[in-house]
C-alpha cells in the first residue's frame, strides 16, 4: 500500500508538479471567486433593500453570514486538509461553494440568502486554506515564493475588486447572477483538481478542533449581532445585552478549550508573544479599515452621490488597483528590509487611516476627495499587509507555519465582519440621532419613499451622508490607534529580541574565555 509521503513523491518531479503553473491557475480561478464574495454584495445593497425589502441589519447579515463562518472555520479547515488530504478538502470546498451560490442566487427572501451565503463561507473556508497550502506542495524552493507572491496578489485584488465585479454584472443583470455567475466557475475547477492536482495527507496530522470551530464562530456571531442589533433596539435593551454577554461567554468558553486540549485550533500561548500581538491587532484593523470602508462607500457613492451599481463600482476600483500594483513590485517587503517592520506598519496604517479620513472629510461633496483617498488607503494596505504577515510568520516556530497563516486569516476574516458591523452601527446610530422619525423605516430608499415632501428627503440625504462621515472618522481614529500600538508592540519586541541575542553573545564569549583560562591552567602543569 503506498505511504502519503510515497504518493507525494511520485506525484511531484524534482523541480516541482510538470503541470504546476495550470494548477495555480486553477486554484487562484477558485480563490479570486471565493475573495470576490467577500465584498461583491456591497454595490447590491439598493437592489436587495428593493427587491427583498431588506433592512441594514438584513444587509449587514447578508455581508457579515459569510465572512464570520469563514473566519470560524479557517484554522479546522486547514487541520482537515493535513489529515484527510487537500485534494479531497478542495474538492469537497469547491462543491460547498457552488451549491450555496445556486441557492443564494435563486433566493426569494433574505433569510434564504443569509443561509445561503453561511453555507458559501463553509466552503470558501476550506478552499482558502487549502489553496496556499496546495501551492506550497507543488512548488519546489526556487519558485515558490513567486508562486506564493502570485496567490498574495490574487487575495488582495479578490478582496478589494469585489465593488467593480459587483457593479459590473449588476448594470447588466439582475442581483442573482453574482452569485449564479460563481457556479461555473466552481465547476471547470472542480474537473481541474480532481484531474491536475495532487493528493497529500498527514495520517498522523492533528486532529481537528471541531468544539473550538463551534465556540469562535458563535461567539463571534453574538457579539456581531449585539453590535448591529443596537442602534436598532437600544444598547440598553436586553436583546443587546443578552447577546452581548452570551458572545463573550463563548469566546471566554473557546479561550478555555484552547488551553487545555492537546491539539487547539488556536494556540493561546502565542498570545505571550508581544510581535505576535502587535501584527495581529495590526492585521485585524487593516480588515476592519477595508471590509468597512467598502461597506460604506458603496452607499455614499450610490445614496448620495447617485451613482449606479456599475458607475460605484468602478470609482472604487482604484483602491484595488493601488494594492495590486505596489504588490507586484514588492515595495512593502523592500521596506520592510531597510526600514524594519514597526516602521513599515506604522507608515501603512497611517496612511490607511488617512485615506479614510480623507474620503470622510473631502468625499462628502463630490468624487474628487474620494478619490485622492482611495489611493491613499491603497497605499497603507499595500505596505502594512506584506510587514504584518511576515511579523505573524516569523512570531511562531517554523513547525507551527500553517497555523500561523491560518491565524491570519482568521482574524482578516473577523476583522473584515467586524468593520462592517462597528462602522455601520456608528453610521445607524448618527443617522438615528438626526432623523429619528425615518429609524422605523429599516432603511435609506424606505426612508425616502415615506418622506413627506422635497424638503424632508433632502433631510433625509444629509442626515446619511453625515452618518457616514462620522462612521468613516471613526474607522480612521481605529485603524490608526491600533497601527501605532501595533508598531509600538513590534518595536518592543524587536528590542527584547536584541537584546537577549546581546546577552547569549556576551555569555558564549565568556563561556570561550573560561574554556581557555582552564586551557591555560592545565598545560604547564602537564
Amino acid at each position: 500500500m503506498t505511504t502519503p509521503a510515497a504518493a507525494q513523491r511520485h506525484d511531484l518531479a524534482p523541480q516541482g508538479h510538470p503541470q504546476r503553473w495550470l494548477i495555480l491557475g486553477v486554484i487562484c480561478l477558485a480563490q479570486l471567486t471565493v475573495l470576490l464574495d467577500n465584498t461583491v454584495l456591497n454595490v447590491a445593497i439598493p437592489s436587495l433593500t428593493t427587491e427583498l425589502d431588506a433592512s441594514t441589519a438584513d444587509v449587514q447579515w447578508m455581508i457579515n453570514a459569510y465572512s464570520l463562518v469563514q473566519s470560524g472555520l479557517l484554522l479546522t479547515a486547514g487541520s482537515s486538509a493535513d489529515r484527510y488530504g487537500r485534494k479531497r478538502m478542495l474538492i469537497v470546498g469547491l462543491a460547498l461553494f457552488g451549491v450555496g451560490s445556486l441557492v443564494a442566487g435563486l433566493a426569494q427572501s433574505s433569510g434564504r440568502l443569509i443561509a445561503a451565503r453561511a453555507g458559501m463561507g463553509v466552503g470558501g473556508a476550506l478552499l482558502l486554506t487549502t489553496t496556499l497550502a496546495v501551492v506550497v506542495q507543488i512548488f519546489d524552493d526556487t519558485e515558490r515564493v513567486k508562486a506564493i507572491g502570485i496567490w498574495s496578489t490574487v487575495n488582495s485584488l479578490g478582496f478589494a475588486a469585489g465593488p467593480l465585479f459587483g457593479g459590473f454584472v449588476l448594470d447588466h443583470f439582475w442581483w442573482g447572477a453574482i452569485f449564479l455567475i460563481n457556479i461555473p466557475v466552481a465547476l471547470i475547477a472542480l474537473a481541474a483538481v480532481v484531474r491536475l492536482v495532487p493528493e497529500w495527507k498527514n495520517a498522523r496530522g492533528e486532529r481537528p478542533d471541531l468544539l473550538g470551530a463551534l465556540l469562535s464562530t458563535i461567539g463571534m456571531t453574538a457579539v456581531v449581532f449585539a453590535i448591529i442589533s443596537g442602534p436598532e433596539h437600544g444598547w440598553a435593551s436586553g436583546r443587546v445585552l443578552l447577546t452581548a454577554f452570551l458572545g463573550v461567554a463563548v469566546l471566554a468558553g473557546f479561550v478555555l478549550w484552547e488551553l487545555r486540549i492537546p491539539h487547539p485550533m488556536l494556540d493561546m500561548h502565542f498570545f505571550r508573544n508581544q510581535k505576535f500581538i502587535g501584527a495581529v491587532a495590526g492585521a485585524i484593523l487593516v480588515a476592519f479599515g477595508m471590509g468597512g470602508s467598502l461597506f460604506l462607500l458603496t452607499q455614499h457613492l450610490q445614496f448620495v452621490l447617485g451613482y449606479g451599481p456599475l458607475e460605484a463600482g468602478l470609482r472604487t476600483a482604484p483602491m484595488a488597483l493601488t494594492v495590486v500594483a505596489l504588490n507586484l513590485t514588492g515595495l512593502g517587503a523592500r521596506l520592510v528590509g531597510r526600514l524594519g517592520t514597526p516602521t513599515v506598519i506604522a507608515a501603512g496604517m497611517t496612511s490607511l487611516a488617512a485615506g479614510l479620513a480623507a474620503v470622510a472629510v473631502l468625499g462628502r461633496g463630490g468624487y474628487g476627495g474620494m478619490l485622492l483617498g482611495l489611493v491613499v488607503m491603497g497605499a497603507g494596505i499595500a505596505l502594512a499587509m506584506p510587514a504584518m504577515a511576515n511579523a505573524i510568520m516569523s512570531a511562531i516556530p517554523p513547525e507551527k507555519a500553517g497555523v500561523g497563516a491560518g491565524v491570519n486569516g482568521t482574524l482578516a476574516e473577523f476583522g473584515n465582519g467586524l468593520g462592517v458591523a462597528v462602522l455601520g452601527a456608528v453610521m445607524n446610530a448618527r443617522f438615528a440621532a438626526l432623523v429619528p422619525a425615518a429609524v422605523g423605516a429599516g432603511s435609506l430608499p424606505a426612508a425616502l419613499a415615506s418622506a413627506d415632501g422635497p424638503g424632508e428627503r433632502e433631510l433625509i440625504k444629509d442626515a446619511f451622508a453625515s452618518g457616514l462621515e462620522v462612521s468613516q472618522l471613526a474607522g480612521a481614529v481605529a485603524v490608526l490607534a491600533g497601527g501605532l500600538l501595533a508598531a509600538l508592540l513590534l518595536r518592543r519586541a524587536a528590542r527584547a529580541e536584541a537584546a537577549a541575542a546581546k546577552t547569549d553573545a556576551v555569555e558564549a564569549v565568556d563561556q570561550v574565555e573560561k574554556a581557555g583560562d582552564r586551557a591555560g591552567s592545565t598545560g604547564p602543569a602537564a
